[in-house]
């Protein structure tokens, strides 16, 4: 039987989506779930507001900080920074095809380059005791051979790096937008598994169309971790189910007491200055697929923008998709 005790779960890092409001969120539906920042260059850690950039809730543990970066040595200050401030590990992007990452010359684009990124790696793992992980692509480009990847691995693992968070579809740099990179070229799963077969003892992650934690583990057991991006966000859901299937139990039980335990949380935020449209925007799919979920996403959507709007605004949206889904059940 697969030992799922033995498997890593993890949400994505995303921009402008996993920002410490959404990663609350995400907590409060799986406490085993390993939480990503969003990306943050390492410029902007060393030059930027360090608070705004990086800090976040001790809830939110275990939490990783993504860095962007070509630089050894401002890739390893900027590490140095995020271990200081209490992120679990630090895990550097050779995944994202935006041009704007590229003209960066960071993300996905550095898979041609991988003696580079080994020197990135040996740099940050200089200067910090967490780990420093490494999330890339199949290939790019014409490099997309499985020679090509299998000669990044290898350059990477031998600065240390063990474990590859690897988002199975090639990133196309040149003549695809990063929105048509989502669904072209095909996700390849194999080749993400040949990588494993061949170093055993690599930490293998696998990221790109996932839906479902306990499926996917199953049709996927020989791999070490699975990595949730736009369906955990569109359908946070599905992270409820992962602390059961590592034995444990999971922190809520319904829908409903997902929302009752973010209303302190988001109450504190308001009264703190913030606005409330800045947590619940990222909760508008909690009722994706489910009676009464549009109306939920309407009076979030509607309520929570305006001046003023506070917790109550949750408790009238639950309020309201409770009542529609007993109108549902009343008929059926």
């Amino acid at each position: 039987l697969l030992n799922y005790k033995d498997k890593i779960f993890a949400v994505a890092p995303m921009m402008d989506w996993t920002d410490r409001h959404c990663r609350v969120f995400h907590r409060v539906l799986s406490r085993r779930v390993v939480l990503y920042t969003e990306m943050v260059t390492a410029l902007a850690v060393i030059h930027g507001v360090r608070e705004k950039l990086l800090g976040f809730s001790a809830l939110e543990q275990p939490l990783a900080l993504q860095l962007g970066g070509s630089d050894p040595a401002q890739l390893a200050q900027a590490a140095r920074v995020g271990e200081d401030w209490g992120y679990s590990e630090i895990n550097l992007n050779v995944g994202c095809p935006s041009d704007r990452v590229q003209g960066g010359n960071f993300g996905a684009c550095l898979m041609a380059t991988p003696q580079l990124v080994a020197e990135c790696v040996a740099a940050m793992r200089g200067v910090v005791k967490v780990p420093v992980t490494v999330k890339c692509r199949i290939g790019i480009d014409d490099q997309d051979a499985e020679a090509d990847f299998q000669t990044f691995i290898d350059a990477v693992a031998g600065a240390g790096c063990s474990t590859f968070i690897v988002h199975a579809r090639k990133a196309w740099l040149k003549g695809l937008s990063p929105k048509e990179n989502r669904e072209i070229p095909p996700l390849d799963y194999d080749r993400v598994k040949r990588l494993k077969a061949s170093r055993s003892e690599l930490q293998v992650w696998l990221n790109g169309g996932l839906l479902d934690p306990a499926t996917d583990s199953s049709v996927h057991g020989s791999l070490d971790g699975f990595m949730y991006g736009r369906e955990a966000y569109r359908n946070p859901w599905i992270l409820v189910g992962i602390d059961p299937l590592l034995g444990e139990m999971a922190p809520v039980f319904t829908r409903a007491e997902a929302v009752l335990a973010m209303v302190d949380y988001a109450r504190a935020h308001v009264a703190s200055g913030g606005s409330l449209h800045q947590v619940t925007r990222h909760m508008l799919g909690l009722y994706h697929a489910q009676a009464g979920g549009r109306l939920w996403r309407q009076v979030l959507s509607t309520e929570a923008v305006k001046p003023g709007a506070a917790e109550e605004v949750l408790l009238r949206a639950l309020e309201a998709v409770e009542a529609q889904a007993a109108k549902h059940v009343a008929v059926a």
